[in-house]
Protein backbone atom coordinates (compact mmCIF):
# COMPACT_ATOMS: atom_id res chain seq x y z
CA UNK A 1 0.00 0.00 0.00
CA UNK A 2 1.32 3.12 -0.86
CA UNK A 3 1.15 6.52 1.60
CA UNK A 4 -0.21 9.66 0.31
CA UNK A 5 1.17 13.07 1.42
CA UNK A 6 -1.42 16.17 1.15
CA UNK A 7 -0.49 20.06 0.44
CA UNK A 8 -3.28 21.77 1.64
CA UNK A 9 -4.56 25.60 1.89
CA UNK A 10 -6.77 26.47 5.40
CA UNK A 11 -9.09 29.59 5.54
CA UNK A 12 -10.35 31.60 7.96
CA UNK A 13 -13.83 32.20 5.49
CA UNK A 14 -14.33 33.19 2.26
CA UNK A 15 -11.47 35.16 1.25
CA UNK A 16 -10.03 35.45 4.69
CA UNK A 17 -6.95 34.20 6.20
CA UNK A 18 -5.18 31.62 4.49
CA UNK A 19 -2.24 28.77 5.63
CA UNK A 20 -0.91 26.46 3.58
CA UNK A 21 0.56 23.23 5.42
CA UNK A 22 2.15 19.87 3.96
CA UNK A 23 0.92 16.24 5.48
CA UNK A 24 0.83 12.47 5.17
CA UNK A 25 -2.38 11.99 7.02
CA UNK A 26 -4.97 15.01 5.77
CA UNK A 27 -8.11 14.18 8.02
CA UNK A 28 -5.94 14.07 11.52
CA UNK A 29 -4.00 17.04 10.55
CA UNK A 30 -6.83 19.22 9.51
CA UNK A 31 -9.16 17.66 12.98
CA UNK A 32 -5.97 19.12 14.84
CA UNK A 33 -6.10 22.49 13.42
CA UNK A 34 -10.13 22.50 14.07
CA UNK A 35 -9.56 21.73 17.46
CA UNK A 36 -6.91 23.97 18.36
CA UNK A 37 -4.26 21.22 19.09
CA UNK A 38 -1.77 23.01 16.68
CA UNK A 39 0.00 25.96 18.61
CA UNK A 40 0.85 28.86 16.40
CA UNK A 41 -1.04 30.77 13.29
CA UNK A 42 -4.07 28.42 12.74
CA UNK A 43 -5.30 28.48 16.35
CA UNK A 44 -4.20 32.44 16.61
CA UNK A 45 -5.89 33.35 13.50
CA UNK A 46 -8.91 30.66 13.56
CA UNK A 47 -7.87 29.28 10.36
CA UNK A 48 -9.70 26.18 10.27
CA UNK A 49 -12.07 25.47 7.16
CA UNK A 50 -9.72 23.64 4.71
CA UNK A 51 -10.69 24.87 1.03
CA UNK A 52 -8.43 23.15 -1.17
CA UNK A 53 -6.01 19.99 -1.11
CA UNK A 54 -3.32 18.25 -3.76
CA UNK A 55 -2.34 14.41 -3.50
CA UNK A 56 1.19 13.38 -4.07
CA UNK A 57 2.64 9.83 -3.65
CA UNK A 58 6.45 11.32 -3.54
CA UNK A 59 6.91 13.61 -0.11
CA UNK A 60 9.34 15.32 -2.09
CA UNK A 61 7.08 16.50 -4.49
CA UNK A 62 4.47 17.36 -1.72
CA UNK A 63 7.09 19.43 0.14
CA UNK A 64 8.49 20.95 -2.90
CA UNK A 65 4.98 22.07 -3.85
CA UNK A 66 4.20 23.54 -0.87
CA UNK A 67 7.07 26.11 -0.49
CA UNK A 68 6.33 26.67 -4.35
CA UNK A 69 2.82 28.02 -3.24
CA UNK A 70 3.97 29.96 -0.32
CA UNK A 71 5.75 32.22 -2.83
CA UNK A 72 2.33 32.88 -5.25
CA UNK A 73 0.72 36.10 -5.07
CA UNK A 74 -2.62 35.84 -2.65
CA UNK A 75 -4.16 36.18 -5.81
CA UNK A 76 -2.80 33.11 -7.50
CA UNK A 77 -3.88 31.07 -3.81
CA UNK A 78 -7.67 32.47 -4.22
CA UNK A 79 -7.93 31.31 -7.84
CA UNK A 80 -6.58 28.36 -7.30
CA UNK A 81 -9.23 27.81 -4.37
CA UNK A 82 -11.82 29.13 -6.75
CA UNK A 83 -10.97 26.43 -9.52
CA UNK A 84 -12.51 23.48 -7.59
CA UNK A 85 -14.42 25.43 -4.72
CA UNK A 86 -15.69 28.77 -6.11
CA UNK A 87 -17.77 28.57 -2.99
CA UNK A 88 -15.01 28.09 -0.47
CA UNK A 89 -16.95 25.33 1.38
CA UNK A 90 -14.96 23.40 3.99
CA UNK A 91 -14.20 20.09 2.40
CA UNK A 92 -13.44 18.81 5.89
CA UNK A 93 -16.86 16.81 5.91
CA UNK A 94 -16.24 15.24 2.21
CA UNK A 95 -12.51 13.76 3.40
CA UNK A 96 -13.64 13.03 7.05
CA UNK A 97 -16.67 10.50 6.21
CA UNK A 98 -16.70 7.07 7.22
Amino acid sequence: MSEHFYVYILASKRNGTLYIGVTNDLVRRVFEHRQGAVPGFTKRYRVHSLVYFEQFDNVTAAIQREKTMKFWSRQWKVNKIEEGNPTWRDLYEEIAAP
